[in-house]
C-alpha cells in the first residue's frame, strides 16, 4: 500500500475506490475465506483466541496498515485499516480487537505518545505482537466523557501518578499487554478536572478485572477494571506533559477525540462486515431454498426486503468511507459528524440484515447450522457501543443542526 500524505488526501472520500483499496479487499477477503465462521464460532465456543487468525492477518502487514513505517506500520490510515476490518467480518471471522489495539491505542501513541511510547508500543502494535485495550465506559458515567470519575493524582515525594476509579465493558483486558485508561487530573490553576490518558500494563498492582458475563458469543470478553492506588510512572502518562509535543496533561480532550474517531469509523465497518455476512447468507438461501415451483428468492416478499437491506448497507459503506478519508485529511472536525453518522447507519444497516436473514430462513435462521442465530445479539453491540444510536441523534441535531440542548 502506497503511505497516505494527509496534506495531498482530499476532504471528500471518492465515490470509487481505488485499485489498490480493491486489492486490499480482495486479499483480506481470502484470508477470511481461509477461517470463516466456522473457526469463529469454534473458538467462541471453546473459550479460545482467534490467535491464528490474527497472527497472519498480521504476518501480512493488515493489523498495523494504519501505523506508521517508521515503527513497522504500513503509512496508510484508517480508510485501510477499516477495509481489513470489514472484509474480515463480511467473512464471517471480524477481530473486534482490531478496533481498540492499532485504530484507538495506535493512533492516539502515533499522534501524541512520546518518542519512548511510541517506541515502546507502536512496533508491537504494527506487527501483531502486542495488545492494547481502552477503558473508557464507567458505571455512572455511561456516554457522558465529562462524568468521568477516574482520577489521577501526582505523589509529591516521587513524582509517580496515583490512579483510582472504575471502568466497566472493556474488551480483551485479559489478552491486552496494557490498557488505556481515560481519566482526569486536577488543573493546578483552576482547580477543575480534565482528562488525561494514561497507559496501565496489565500486571500492575491494584490493576483488577473482574469478567462480565455476557450474552454474547464472541472470542473477545468484557471487563470491568478496578484501580485501587494504581502507582504509575511518571511517563504513563500519553504525551508525558506540557513541554512535549502530545501534551500530556492540557492535551488530553484533544488525544480522546483523536481516538474516539477512528473507533466509531471501525465500528461502522465491523457492523458493514456483519451485515454483508448476513445478507449473503440469506441471498444464496433465497437462491436455492425452493418450497412451490420457483426458489423463494423469486417471490417479491423474500426479494424486495433483501434488496432493501443491500441498498442500506451500501449507503452506509458511503458514508463510512467518507468519515474515514476525512480523518486520514486530517478533518478532526467534519471527520467527527461523519464517524458519527457512519456508526449510526452501519449499526442500523447491520441489525436490519440480520433480522432479515433471519427471517429469511425461518426455522433454519435460528439453528446452529446455519450460523446466524448468534447474531441476532451481535448485531446489537453497533446500535448501544461505543456511544448509543440516541447520543449520536443528539450530536447530530446539536452540532449539524444547531439545535438547542435538552441537558
Amino acid at each position: 500500500m502506497t503511505p497516505v500524505d494527509p496534506a495531498a488526501a482530499a476532504v471528500t472520500a471518492p465515490v470509487i475506490e481505488s485499485q489498490d483499496h480493491r486489492d486490499l479487499r480482495a486479499a483480506v477477503s481470502a484470508l477470511g475465506a481461509r477461517y470463516g465462521r466456522e473457526y469463529f464460532a469454534a473458538v467462541a465456543r471453546d473459550g479460545r483466541q482467534t490467535d491464528e487468525l490474527w497472527t497472519e492477518a498480521a504476518k501480512l502487514g493488515y493489523l498495523g496498515v494504519n501505523l506508521p513505517t517508521e515503527y513497522g506500520g504500513g503509512g496508510c490510515g484508517i480508510t485501510e485499516l477499516s477495509i481489513v476490518l470489514e472484509e474480515l467480518g463480511a467473512a464471517g471471522c471480524p477481530l473486534l480487537m482490531m478496533v481498540v489495539s492499532p485504530a484507538i491505542c495506535g493512533t492516539v501513541i502515533a499522534r501524541f505518545g512520546t518518542t519512548e511510547q511510541k517506541q515502546q508500543w507502536l512496533p508491537g502494535l504494527a506487527d501483531g505482537s502486542r495488545k492494547m485495550a481502552f477503558g473508557i465506559t464507567e458505571p455512572d458515567a455511561g456516554s457522558n466523557s465529562h462524568r468521568i470519575t477516574t482520577t489521577a493524582r501526582r505523589d509529591p515525594a516521587t513524582g509517580d501518578w496515583l490512579l483510582t476509579g472504575r471502568k466497566v465493558f472493556v474488551s480483551g483486558v485479559d489478552i491486552a499487554d496494557a490498557t488505556l485508561i481515560v481519566g482526569r487530573t486536577e488543573d493546578a490553576r483552576t482547580g477543575r478536572l480534565k482528562a488525561c490518558l494514561f497507559i496501565v500494563p496489565r500486571d500492575t498492582p491494584g490493576f483488577a478485572r473482574n469478567r462480565i458475563d455476557m450474552e454474547l458469543s464472541a472470542p473477545e470478553k468484557q471487563f470491568e477494571l478496578v484501580l485501587d492506588d494504581v502507582r504509575l510512572p511518571a511517563d504513563a502518562l500519553v504525551g508525558g506533559g506540557p513541554s512535549h509535543a502530545g501534551g500530556g496533561e492540557d492535551a488530553g480532550l484533544l488525544q480522546l477525540f483523536a481516538g474516539l474517531n477512528p473507533e466509531r469509523i471501525m465500528t461502522a465497518a465491523f457492523a458493514l462486515g456483519m451485515g454483508r455476512y448476513a445478507l449473503a447468507k440469506a441471498v444464496d438461501y433465497a437462491r436455492t431454498r425452493t418450497v412451490w415451483k420457483e426458489p423463494i428468492g423469486a417471490h417479491q416478499a423474500i426479494a424486495h426486503p433483501l434488496a432493501q437491506v443491500h441498498i442500506e448497507i451500501e449507503l452506509a459503506r458511503l458514508m463510512t468511507q467518507k468519515a474515514a478519508h476525512l480523518y486520514d485529511a486530517g478533518d478532526d472536525m467534519a471527520a467527527g459528524e461523519a464517524a458519527n453518522m457512519a456508526k449510526y447507519a452501519a449499526a442500523e444497516a447491520a441489525a436490519h440484515a440480520v433480522d432479515q436473514a433471519v427471517h429469511t430462513l425461518g426455522g433454519n435462521g435460528l439453528t446452529r447450522e446455519y450460523g446466524l442465530a448468534s447474531m441476532i445479539t451481535a448485531s446489537r453491540v453497533a446500535r448501544i457501543a461505543p456511544v448509543s444510536r440516541e447520543m449520536i441523534l443528539n450530536f447530530v441535531s446539536h452540532q449539524s443542526l444547531g439545535l438547542p440542548k435538552s441537558y
